[in-house]
């Protein structure tokens, strides 16, 4: 496995284990907001460790937000402007209509080929009730 490959999967891993108990109905959206940001800091400084990495925010977009079995699902996509066959990971957060961060993950939209554009999926980890807002907060192409 890469590097790359590596801190992705890290990155993601962290926010699915981490995120996967916010389901508490003791826990205040503020508690909630809080505990997502520290995720979303974590994954962005992962990110920043794969190697070879270019910041690439202005080549990815999120789609309309809608609701999948309870799950936030958004479209990414990715528009490669490069020279050669990259891939994308997207950092994607979930907000409400008030900004208040529900739930982030990492996704990679693969073998996007020069000058052209492909999606994936960003899924929500956990159940979110109405449709939140898709954010991206950090994506590198490599």
């Amino acid at each position: 496995m890469g590097p790359a490959r590596g801190a992705l999967l890290a990155a993601a891993a962290l926010i699915a284990t981490a995120l996967a108990g916010c389901s508490d109905t003791t826990e205040t959206p503020a508690s909630l907001s809080s505990r997502a940001s520290e995720l979303v800091a974590s994954a962005t400084a992962q990110l920043s460790d794969i190697r070879g990495a270019i910041n690439a925010k202005d080549d990815v977009k999120a789609g309309p937000t809608r609701n999948e079995d309870g799950r936030a699902v958004c479209e990414i996509t990715a528009t490669n402007g490069s020279g050669r066959t990259a891939d994308y990971t997207v950092q994607v957060s979930f907000e409400d209509a008030d900004g208040n961060l529900l739930d982030a993950v990492v996704v990679t939209v693969k073998d996007v080929p020069a000058g052209a554009s492909k999606t994936a999926d960003a899924r929500s980890n956990r159940d979110l009730s109405g449709t939140p807002r898709a954010e991206i907060g950090q994506a590198v192409r490599h």
